[in-house]
């Protein structure tokens, strides 16, 4: 029997150009919409409607002027803290339960896990009532703690370190038990050090999306100088309009630090989300 023709170098070049063409057409496409936030925050209120994209003269102004409407600083502060706390908490709680599911044995651990992922599947406004009576009966309603403890503890934080933990050879535990080590040690000293990829994923996902987080904390809070940075944007939104122009330019400054992140950190992020395929 004759073997399958296989591509040649030729065609496999020939298909370079396509693929590069089609990842550039639509790399335009995902970052079109940032570049039409950008440009429209530097456009006067009369221009933001427009159609055209380019502002007619370039208004440095309208970023000095948001300090003036609202305060920038302390929204954004507000939203550093509690995602940064969010963040801590979340990584170190699913570290230890995805340490539980993947490296201990225990009766009934593999059905925990699956009914544990289940919980994935059901949309936020079905548990959003329930924990908002939970925060009642706590008296923490309008405090950071309200908006820290419920995101505090996630599925896909435990699944995604479950799954790289798994693919750490059990001889380091075999052989830090024969050290005399006990299973925090373990856990400690041997394994969240190796699963640091995963831990620097899971960290900037949880981080970015708590610092956009919105509904929850517009539930939750009700003083002003308590608001973070997506809730505060708000007030642009009034009665005689909406600023566009400046909504436009404090959008702008609130998505910078995340970008700064994922450049700095972008290495070990796709590191980690390739280990974690891999070995899981």
């Amino acid at each position: 029997m004759t073997e399958p023709a296989r591509n040649s170098p030729h065609q496999a070049q020939r298909s370079g150009p396509g693929l590069s063409l089609l990842l550039a057409v639509l790399s335009l496409l995902m970052i079109a919409p940032f570049v039409w936030m950008m440009l429209t925050s530097f456009k006067s209120l009369s221009e933001s409607s427009d159609p055209e994209w380019l502002p007619g003269a370039v208004r440095w102004s309208n970023y000095p002027d948001v300090f003036k409407v609202i305060p920038f600083l302390r929204f954004a502060a507000n939203s550093l803290v509690i995602a940064g706390w969010v963040t801590i908490l979340q990584v170190f709680t699913s570290a230890l339960a995805a340490f539980s599911f993947s490296r201990l044995e225990w009766p009934g651990r593999d059905r925990v896990f699956f009914l544990y992922l289940g919980t994935m599947m059901l949309p936020g406004l079905v548990t959003l009532i329930p924990t908002f009576q939970l925060m009642v009966r706590m008296d923490l309603v309008d405090t950071y703690s309200g908006l820290v403890l419920p995101a505090a503890f996630g599925a896909f934080g435990t699944f995604l370190l479950r799954q790289f933990m798994m693919g750490i050879p059990r001889a380091l535990d075999e052989a830090a038990e024969i050290d005399g080590a006990s299973k925090w040690q373990i856990f400690w000293d041997v394994i969240l050090p190796l699963s640091r990829p995963g831990l620097v994923t899971l960290a900037i996902f949880t981080y970015m999306g708590n610092f956009q987080s919105f509904f929850w904390p517009l539930v939750m809070m009700k003083s002003v100088d308590k608001f973070p940075l997506p809730v505060g944007l708000m007030f642009f939104d009034t009665e005689h309009g909406q600023a566009t122009h400046l909504l436009m330019a404090a959008v702008t400054m609130s998505v910078v630090p995340l970008i700064i992140i994922f450049v700095l950190l972008q290495k070990q992020l796709i590191r980690g989300i390739q280990l974690g395929g891999v070995k899981g």
